[in-house]
């Protein structure tokens, strides 16, 4: 069982599983898909697993996939604490453009359903993360793109100093939003 709340950007949902704990520690079903799917009112069918690892102040993203290869994803933390990002790419959406930033942890076993059409990324802010996160398409190199994480546009409030945040030389490259959807 998991409870889903859809935010304010239409088909992004933050889930909370039900937790089963005792002196032993906690269960809980990360993804059960017929409970997944009845939560977000919509059938999802994941096709790839991604793990990430990253110390303090790493930001990956904002990335997104373009067209028939775009990507719907489960994003969850498995240790350490991430600030999650996501962006409403949809030009027919009443929040295209708009953002939403949400704290995902190892505690509170928040995931978050991030539809097709959305840019995603995230920061680091323990001292290192794992992050999971199941996908419903392949990754396909030929189509990725991203935004800038610093986008006055966007006006994203990161939990951390600019200078204290660490970007590879591919994101430090990526355009602007407003580039992005000529």
């Amino acid at each position: 069982m998991i409870k889903a709340t859809e935010t304010e950007l239409k088909g992004c949902f933050i889930l909370e599983p039900k937790l089963f704990e005792d002196e032993r520690g906690y269960f809980f079903e990360s993804y059960n898909k017929k409970d997944f799917c009845e939560a977000i009112g919509r059938e999802v069918n994941f096709v790839q697993d991604n793990i990430s690892h990253s110390k303090r102040g790493v930001l990956r993203g904002l990335h997104f996939q373009k067209g028939e290869h775009a990507q719907a994803k489960l994003v969850s933390v498995l240790l350490g604490k991430i600030q999650d990002v996501v962006v409403d790419l949809r030009k027919d959406s009443p929040t295209f453009g708009r953002h939403l930033s949400i704290e995902l942890n190892d505690e509170n076993k928040k995931q978050l359903f991030v539809p097709r059409g959305f840019a995603h990324g995230f920061l680091t802010l323990s001292e290192s993360a794992q992050v999971f996160y199941k996908c419903d398409n392949y990754y396909n190199s030929q189509t990725e793109s991203g935004i800038r994480y610093d986008d006055t546009m966007l006006a994203i409030d990161w939990s951390i100093k600019t200078k204290e945040i660490f970007k590879s030389t591919k994101d430090k490259l990526l355009p602007s939003f407003r580039e992005v959807m000529k």
